[in-house]
């Protein structure tokens, strides 16, 4: 009888997850649509570009970035539509690009990997930049306010390139602690292909570390630079996940034993299991404590039992038949929160299913959520359902991944995309003379190959319009973790 209502529940949960009988599940090429996101990351890159660029549409950009604080803070990504280099952002995205190669490398393919290994790279270079100088973080380059008044290509921008500052005793740690996240990360993913660069990823990732949590607060807290990073990217739930998310990736980077106690320390006073149930470029809880159960599951760590719980707590918050089961959905089977971006959930809640499947799969172990016991298998499905309605199977049709399929988003909103290449058209296109690229009804002259966008809200509707930043305007962190879901479907298409 157990075993028939465990068939059952699980025939349940398929039926209400894929939304059987109202879309078709359609075949996709994983590995084309893996190949396109990670694509996408060489449209968003600042400074000189190399001669193997891809996305040719681009060109040189932000040359002088840094000039006025005597420091090369050339390179980095865009973070999104805009011209602007948020370095919270940015780190965010480097680090899950690492965490991409860590986990699912073994699913790549060979060329994919390369390019996977280059796009860490690109940000991880310019990281190294931002913290060169001891106890001091460049946390922005750009004037936000100004250049989300002009809509005009990179290669053109004139706005002030404001390098904005922290210097101890001021705080930074949310910032600083998700750089020395991505650089931890980046040196496992580059320990067999580059020694060398992952020994100084590491080494810098250690004294960034220490700058982020001898000087603790958050960096949208400085009056020198609030009005420059917020409401943009403010640290709205606080800087206490990134000195955990920090100092968890330094342990396994590492395995040194001080972080090993810092981890185990804070757990109740920087807050380890508050907000489980959200993970993105600014709360951290949801992917720590997946993160820091691999040494639970592995039967080393039982003094960090409570990451594990609150890692299986989150699992089970996506479960139908479980008790706690309280994340949205929408009609057509996306992952909700509100605030718009729908898309950012969907990837990094999939990146999690992913990873925490195979942890426990490794472990011979499942998730107990009550009476309902959880296996990989499950987690895997929610993220595939998650993988597919992006790629198309959703009520429009439509893939969300710019360039994949015949149908996707042709109006995005992204300076670059929407104006006329500096190759097709070399003079200068002034702040305001943009606006009529802007306002224009016609698809994106130029194809930003990979980009995912903000999606389609918790109706499922999706209106291709290029002024709807919160649905058409795609992001690296929204990416980033794409990444990593799709390299393991390429391998694992019906797991």
């Amino acid at each position: 009888m157990k075993m028939m209502k465990f068939l059952c529940f699980q025939l349940l949960c398929i039926i209400l997850l894929s939304n059987i009988g109202l879309f078709q599940s359609s075949y996709h090429d994983y590995a084309d649509a893996l190949s396109k996101s990670i694509l996408f990351f060489e449209g968003q890159r600042s400074g000189y570009l190399p001669d193997n660029q891809r996305i040719n549409w681009r060109g040189h950009s932000g040359l002088s970035d840094g000039w006025m604080v005597k420091t090369d803070l050339t390179g980095g990504y865009y973070d999104a539509g805009d011209n602007v280099k948020f370095n919270f952002p940015m780190a965010f995205t480097t680090t899950m690009l690492a965490w991409s190669v860590i986990e699912f490398s073994e699913y790549m393919p060979p060329a994919e990997l390369r390019n996977t290994l280059v796009a860490v790279k690109w940000g991880t270079d310019y990281l190294l930049k931002t913290v060169s100088q001891p106890n001091r973080i460049f946390v922005q380059v750009g004037d936000p306010i100004l250049d989300h008044n002009c809509w005009e290509r990179p290669e053109d921008m004139d706005t002030a390139r404001t390098v904005y500052t922290v210097d101890a005793p001021d705080t930074a740690s949310d910032v600083a602690g998700e750089t020395a996240a991505a650089l931890a990360a980046a040196s496992i993913a580059f320990r067999s292909s580059d020694p060398g660069y992952s020994d100084t990823l590491l080494r810098t990732s250690t004294r960034v570390f220490d700058f982020a949590d001898s000087y603790r607060g958050a960096y949208s807290d400085n009056s020198n630079i609030r009005n420059a990073v917020c409401p943009f990217y403010c640290d709205f739930d606080g800087y206490q996940d990134e000195l955990l998310w920090g100092a968890a990736w330094l342990r396994r980077a590492s395995q040194g034993e001080s972080y090993l106690n810092y981890i185990q320390t804070n757990i109740k006073t920087l807050g380890a299991d508050d907000n489980i149930n959200e993970f993105g470029w600014d709360n951290k809880h949801a992917g720590l404590n997946v993160l820091v159960s691999k040494e639970v599951l592995e039967g080393n760590m039982y003094s960090l039992e409570t990451y594990k719980a609150s890692a299986d707590s989150f699992m089970c918050t996506l479960i139908p038949e479980s008790s706690s089961y309280h994340i949205e959905f929408s009609p057509g089977g996306l992952i909700y929160r509100p605030g718009g971006s729908n898309l950012q959930h969907a990837t990094t809640i999939s990146f999690l299913l992913l990873v925490y499947a195979n942890y426990l799969e490794r472990s011979y172990q499942t998730v107990n959520c009550g009476s309902v016991s959880i296996s990989p298998t499950m987690l895997r499905r929610i993220a595939k359902r998650q993988v597919d309605y992006i790629l198309g199977d959703n009520p429009k049709g439509m893939s969300y991944l710019v360039g994949y399929s015949n149908y996707y988003p042709g109006r995005i909103h992204h300076r670059g995309s929407s104006l006329p290449s500096i190759k097709d058209h070399p003079q200068f296109i002034a702040c305001k003379e943009g606006s009529i690229y802007f306002n224009s009804t016609n698809p994106n002259p130029n194809v930003l190959v990979g980009a995912l966008v903000g999606g389609p809200g918790e109706d499922d509707a999706y209106e291709d319009d290029r002024a709807d930043f919160r649905k058409s305007e795609p992001t690296t962190y929204i990416n980033a973790p794409f990444v990593g879901v799709l390299a393991y479907f390429v391998a694992n298409p019906n797991f």
